[in-house]
């Protein structure tokens, strides 16, 4: 099995405001984009079982020109609440970096 960083070069989460997280994804080349998102595996119900938000209020938009997949979602807690443990959303990745994903296809010759 392979993980996002197989086929990821960038895997990083950052807040997006005080009331809305976003993931980036950006891919090595148009191979593992076009691989990571015929997985499927980055949907609205894993982000939504993951951060404990409606998978309605979860926005996926994959940018095929930047070999990137963009995912923002409200934070599970305002930015800055006594319960934010992490103020600047960026270690909120890190739950995603073990996902099992398939290995990626072999380059044509």
């Amino acid at each position: 099995m392979a993980t996002l960083l197989d086929y990821c070069s960038l895997v990083r989460s950052k807040n997006a405001g005080p009331f809305t997280l976003t993931f980036d994804f950006m891919c090595h080349d148009r191979r593992a984009y076009t691989a990571l998102v015929g997985t499927g595996v980055l949907n609205a119900a894993l982000f939504a079982g993951l951060f404990g938000t409606d998978e309605d209020d979860i926005l996926i938009v994959n940018h095929p020109s930047a070999l990137a997949v963009k995912v923002s979602l409200p934070r599970p807690v305002v930015q800055g609440d006594l319960r934010d443990s992490d103020h600047y959303g960026g270690q909120q990745y890190a739950p995603l970096l073990e996902l099992d994903l398939p290995g990626l296809p072999s380059r044509e010759p």
